[in-house]
């Protein structure tokens, strides 16, 4: 399993894909939704988690592209 990918805003303008524990940016974008497209085509790569962060930082949403502890039943 891969790095979990975040998405959140980026300290200069924009928005930024960060892959967990990395100190520099893997891509910097203009919106939101660029960085989510990007973001979820790593982690699926990488079968690891997508995190996206709102503008306030906080997290807004979480999937899961790789192994999933809680997998649904049926």
């Amino acid at each position: 399993m891969g790095k979990n990918q975040h998405v959140s805003p980026h300290p200069q303008g924009g928005w930024q894909v960060k892959g967990a524990g990395n100190q520099r940016a893997t891509v910097r974008t203009s919106t939101q939704a660029e960085a989510r497209a990007i973001a979820r085509n790593i982690a699926i790569n990488n079968r690891s988690e997508l995190i996206v962060h709102g503008a306030d930082g906080r997290i807004r949403e979480k999937n899961s592209y790789g192994n999933d502890p809680y997998p649904p039943k049926g």
